[in-house]
């Protein structure tokens, strides 16, 4: 198992849930593809999705629906700063995570996290476990309170 995983299932066990992440048979980077492979609708997947704050250095992260996409201005508002596309260094640095497998959950290092609210419309959603074979499926309300995501209007 590798270092990210384990350290989702950690954060998992941590809080008191036995859920075991699914190994996909084949890659789950995309929205698309993990929705494919979980059987589920493509909003059910929880996307992280990273930005670098420019006026903070740090990653920040916008926990959305799979179908959605975040509007640059509308998360700039949200977070209460200029963003900018992230690179992959800055996020591993602050998630621990490669890009196409950052989980909402199991960070290195504390990370601001905005919630769409479209995923709150589900009992269930899906959401990368650390690698890109590997996602877990996870009540909403469960998993923003685990994330810390504030509730906020950032999709196009």
């Amino acid at each position: 198992m590798s270092k990210s995983l384990k350290r989702v299932v950690r954060a998992l066990s941590d809080a008191g849930l036995s859920i075991t992440p699914l190994e996909m048979p084949d890659l789950t980077r995309t929205a698309a593809q993990a929705a494919e492979a979980a059987g589920c609708a493509l909003d059910q997947i929880a996307k992280s999705i990273i930005f670098h704050g420019e006026t903070s250095g740090t990653a920040l992260l916008f926990i959305t629906a799979g179908g959605n996409q975040v509007d640059p201005t509308k998360a700039s508002d949200v977070a209460g700063e200029p963003l900018g596309k992230a690179d992959a260094a800055l996020i591993r640095a602050q998630t621990g995570f490669a890009i196409g497998g950052v989980s909402p959950i199991g960070h290195l290092n504390p990370i601001r996290a905005f919630w769409d609210p479209r995923l709150s419309d589900f009992d269930e959603v899906f959401a990368a476990a650390g690698t890109p074979r590997h996602i877990f499926p996870i009540a909403p309300d469960v998993l923003q309170n685990l994330s810390g995501a504030a509730t906020a209007t950032f999709t196009a």
